[in-house]
């Protein structure tokens, strides 16, 4: 069965009934059985009072925005665990759920509640059964017992989760969502992390999140693609990776999985979608191709991991640093305008993302560590 998987997806409002999508887009989906996507952002138009607190962006959509975009790819299931699904609360996850299967839209990732949020979908074709299972790392999306939410990142649990399924499928894909954004490659946690859910029956895993293309690896024969990059998320940025992205096709013939990569682009400013040809589509590819490179080299990997830190070491002590330690009110002043404050929900929320998401929380230790070992 020939399957698509393509990256992070968010429309905006003022996207709506615009022509974004390429024909040759269109019949690359086309062309497949079964096609993946993950929505980036609750379906929904309630008042802004359901708005949860939060750092970071808060993104939703509508109905009449999305849908047409979803039915023109054909697509038929989004993925919803990522850090955006939550962000108008659990009435704006029930309007997403409506939406979606009022317009038979599968979906994975997500439930009223952790049982349901961790529960797999399920495709049977041709005497195969695939599970496929989606987490997302512990930002503000997380569902528990009694709340709404997405399928956390939680190394024992998604390992429970993955072996559950393969004791009854065949075969099993895990698309995460996490990574550091705008950072190609996986941090040494991650890289670790994903190599086990590889070790405890996961045959493909797929990542998305962090903005920009990444690099992959076949790790014990189970390739691994870290980040897909976005596919169409129609928010302006200065990086231009924001408008690559990568859409995956996948297919298993007699139990072998084969794997291509398709580059896809937005135009900036536009966002009209379009695939990439001759050098243009070369130098994405090859691109990819130098990240695997750095992946399976040890050695290359933490060397660059050890920069992205130094790049990120300002910005990361500025966040952990409570204006409780400085004596000047001039300067507490000016942060308490950032927000970061120890003294209100809005400060208090940012450093429990810190401590709690997996990738901030990769580098706000190592930075720290730095930093203390260097006084």
């Amino acid at each position: 069965m020939k399957t698509l998987i393509a990256g992070d997806l968010f429309i905006s409002e003022s996207f709506k009934n615009k022509q974004l999508i390429d024909h040759f887009v269109e019949e690359l989906f086309a062309s497949a059985e079964y096609r993946i996507l993950n929505l980036e952002a609750p379906i929904t138009l309630d008042e802004p009072n359901h708005k949860i607190l939060k750092t970071g962006p808060s993104l939703r959509t509508s109905e009449d925005t999305t849908m047409p975009y979803l039915k023109q790819l054909k697509i038929d299931m989004v993925t919803l665990a990522n850090n955006h699904i939550l962000d108008y609360g659990e009435q704006g996850l029930i309007n997403t759920f409506y939406a979606l299967d009022k317009n038979n839209i599968d979906r994975v990732g997500a439930g009223n509640n952790l049982i349901e949020a961790s529960r797999p979908f399920t495709i049977e074709k041709e005497g195969l059964g695939i599970a496929i299972l989606n987490f997302a790392e512990n930002e503000w999306s997380s569902a528990s017992k009694d709340k709404g939410g997405a399928n956390p990142l939680d190394i024992i649990d998604n390992v429970r989760q993955i072996k559950t399924a393969k004791a009854k499928h065949n075969k099993v894909i895990c698309i995460i969502h996490g990574g550091h954004e705008h950072y190609n490659l996986p941090s040494l946690r991650m890289q670790k992390q994903y190599r086990f859910y590889a070790e405890n029956g996961a045959d493909l895993i797929v990542g998305h999140h962090t903005h920009c293309i990444g690099g992959y690896e076949v790790y014990k024969g189970v390739p691994i693609y870290y980040s897909l990059g976005n596919f169409l998320f129609t928010l302006n940025a200065v990086t231009p990776d924001w408008y690559i992205g990568l859409i995956l096709e996948i297919e298993w013939e007699k139990g072998e999985l084969k794997t291509n990569l398709h580059p896809v682009c937005q135009e900036k400013g536009t966002f009209k979608l379009y695939l990439p040809k001759g050098q243009e589509k070369e130098e994405i590819l090859n691109r990819v191709h130098s990240y695997a490179e750095i992946i399976k080299n040890e050695s290359l990997l933490e060397q660059s991991w050890e920069q992205y830190i130094s790049q990120k070491s300002k910005e990361y002590l500025n966040y952990w640093s409570p204006s409780s330690f400085i004596r000047n009110r001039y300067l507490r002043g000016a942060l308490n305008k950032l927000g970061i404050d120890l003294k209100n929900k809005k400060g208090l929320s940012l450093f429990l993302n810190l401590m709690r998401c997996e990738a901030h929380s990769d580098l706000s230790k190592e930075i720290i560590n730095n930093y203390l070992n260097k006084q």
